[in-house]
This record gives structure tokens, C-alpha cells and sequence, in this order.
């Protein structure tokens, strides 16, 4: 998938746990951990601010973009 999920990441950098996260953000555990796993498929802009807002980052900073050329060169 081209667009990688760094929010494992960001936790880690600010020292916070998903259930800490989960409590800033007003999100279920299980719907931060789809995102934190790379398996969700959207997510709201309202989400990605609050986000942003608990871990005081840009969203570049939770989500990348990698093309396949990219995921080539940097696998070898």
C-alpha cells in the first residue's frame, strides 16, 4: 500500500500509549489501532486534527506516502 501509517511512531517520540491516545482523541481503542496498523482505509479530517492536535505533529508526520519505485530502491 502506498501510503504508510507512522502513528506507532509519533506515539512512541511523545511517550503516549494507545489508550492514552484513544482518551485525547475520543476514538475506541479498536478503531486507533486500525488506523496504527496501516489496515484502515480512510480517515476523517476532523480525526487526523484531533490526532495531530494530542501529539502535537503535522499529519506528514503520521502519514507517508511511498510509491512502488520507492518501496523498490529502499528494499534493496
Amino acid at each position: 500500500m502506498p501510503i504508510i501509517v507512522n502513528l506507532d511512531v509519533m506515539m512512541a517520540k511523545r511517550k503516549m500509549s494507545l489508550n492514552e491516545l484513544s482518551d485525547k482523541v475520543e476514538l475506541t481503542l479498536s478503531n486507533l489501532s486500525i488506523l496504527k496498523t496501516g489496515k484502515a482505509k480512510a480517515i476523517r479530517f476532523s480525526t487526523l486534527e484531533a490526532i495531530c492536535n494530542a501529539l502535537d505533529c503535522q499529519p506528514g508526520d503520521i502519514l507517508e506516502y511511498a510509491n512502488d519505485d520507492d518501496k523498490r530502491t529502499t528494499n534493496r
